[in-house]
């Protein structure tokens, strides 16, 4: 290890020990940040509609303010824009985090003084439990490349605002910030594949140690490097590359292919991040799920997904949690976000300490005929079909197939970009079937009853899902293809392969 490492170790220990004691503590933390929430809440205007007090009860609270999306807090985010204080939260917010979101068009979530400093330290935390746990710090000698968003910020009145990963790269601490690449300039580029260009100019000929960002780009990132070197595979380049880091999507459809790209296994960190909070990460090579951060300014609820818009839904505090029970999430934080449903679906793996693993988002599921298909399953059934038949797969995406012709059934398409079109396609669709039903008794249910025939594999044609994301404007990034949708918005602008 050189000098930086040396250093930065100890602290790293020092660190993770924190981490570690409290996560132990998580319900005492959570109920700090709820008492303090409702103190600051009180003094706001949404406070003051909602008749929020400072003193008042778990059971009260709930009665008293709602839960919404994005769009039942729009108002108030509107009255920010003009210049409004104590709307949200005491103040104004420092930014505005743009995102084109999921579940919903542009979104500008608020981002304040108390709450950046959770977005900017939780992946320095995650690191630093690695490095802990390894006792190796080596990943600070060399280079650290991160393919984020630009760091170039408008003004949204009184508020700069900017893609959550240009705002935290004005904010990345200085011990990291002389290893990063790309360059600020490059950073700064909007046209992702002139941007891709300009990376892989940089960072050639560099001893890189880490990388971070979605799976998808990433990989993107290493196909062409290879091509452009002409070298087989990114060890050649890189010999120290040993972490990689990332967030937003499961790994494991992809890494099949960043091992045959890579030509070696990598330790990978799984990270948990929205414009709305910092809110989990893998603090262990070693454990299953991420550890929820239930000291970062943000209190936590719960709905059961079975549950998730009926009438007399439920709607619980972090203590009342069960294991494999999926929940969507709600946050209440210190950007003045108030019974906010972010849009994910998490289930809890571990209660000592509390730790998650996220399972799909509240609006992208498949049920045209009642089977409630949600994103946990197809990725199982994919990852199991890619280690049975040691497939490579790019990108894939699953959309019913309602209109058929007599005597064909409806049925689910799975879209998928292979490296190499597999030959035995119609034993990979019956796997992935079988691996459906067992875990989806309504799924199994409709095919056994006739309702549903047996899924359909659609070969997408090489670079299909970058070509839907170029034309939706959503190249790089974090920017990411919804792994299943209920309708056929993105399968029906899918370039498929022909035979």
């Amino acid at each position: 290890m050189g000098l930086k490492s040396l250093l930065i170790l100890p602290f790293a220990r020092i660190w993770a020990y924190r981490i570690k004691r409290k996560s132990k503590q998580a319900l005492q933390a959570q109920d700090y940040w709820f008492k303090t929430l409702l103190k600051k809440g009180a003094e706001t205007a949404f406070g003051k509609d909602h008749n929020i007090e400072a003193f008042m009860r778990y059971e009260d609270f709930k009665a008293a303010v709602p839960l919404v999306d994005y769009e039942g807090l729009a108002p108030y985010i509107t009255r920010i824009m003009a210049g409004e204080s104590n709307v949200l939260w005491p103040g104004l917010p420092l930014y505005f985090a743009k995102t084109s979101g999921t579940t919903s068009g542009t979104k500008y979530i608020p981002i304040t003084k108390n709450s950046l400093p959770y977005h900017v330290g939780s992946a320095r935390n995650a690191v630093f439990c690695y490095v802990a746990e390894t006792n190796d710090a080596s990943v600070f000698d060399g280079r650290m490349i991160f393919l984020s968003g630009s760091p170039i910020l408008e003004r949204m009145g009184k508020i700069k605002s900017g893609r959550l990963s240009g705002i935290v790269n004005h904010h990345i601490p200085s011990f990291v910030k002389r290893n990063q690449l790309p360059s600020w300039k490059t950073n700064c580029m909007e046209d992702w594949e002139l941007k891709l260009k300009a990376i892989i100019e940089e960072t050639k000929d560099e001893d890189l140690s880490l990388i971070g960002g979605i799976p998808s780009w990433v990989q993107m990132y290493f196909e062409q490097l290879l091509a452009e070197t002409h070298t087989n595979t990114v060890k050649e380049l890189f010999p120290n590359l040993k972490l990689y880091v990332f967030g937003g999507v499961n790994f494991e459809p992809y890494r099949a292919r960043f091992t045959a790209l890579l030509g070696q296994n990598v330790n990978t960190i799984e990270t948990y991040p929205a414009s709305e909070g910092f809110i989990a990460f893998q603090d262990t090579q070693t454990e299953e799920g991420l550890l929820l951060q239930t000291d970062v300014g943000i209190f936590y609820e719960f709905v059961p997904l079975r549950e998730l818009g009926k009438e007399n839904q439920s709607r619980i505090s972090l203590a009342e949690v069960q294991l494999n029970e999926n929940y969507a999430i709600v946050l209440n934080t210190n950007a003045g976000l108030w019974g906010y449903l972010i849009g994910d679906t998490v289930r809890f793996v571990s209660k000592n300490p509390y730790r998650i693993k996220v399972t799909g988002r509240t609006k992208h599921f498949i049920s045209a005929f009642g089977e409630h298909v949600i994103g946990e399953e197809v990725e199982n059934a994919m990852r199991k079909a890619i280690d049975h038949f040691q497939l490579q797969v790019m990108e894939f995406h699953v959309a019913p197939c309602i209109q058929t012709t007599a005597p064909e059934l409806p049925r689910h398409q799975w879209f998928v970009e292979f490296h190499r079109p597999p030959e035995n396609l119609p034993a990979i669709q019956l796997f992935l079937d079988e691996q459906m039903q067992q875990q989806n008794v309504y799924y199994r249910d409709l095919i056994q009853g006739n309702i549903l025939q047996n899924l359909e594999i659609r070969p997408v044609a090489p670079g299909g899902f970058h070509t839907y994301m170029r034309s939706e404007g959503k190249l790089g990034g974090q920017n990411k293809v919804p792994r299943l949708a209920d309708n056929r918005k993105i399968a029906d602008a899918l370039p498929i392969l022909t035979a």
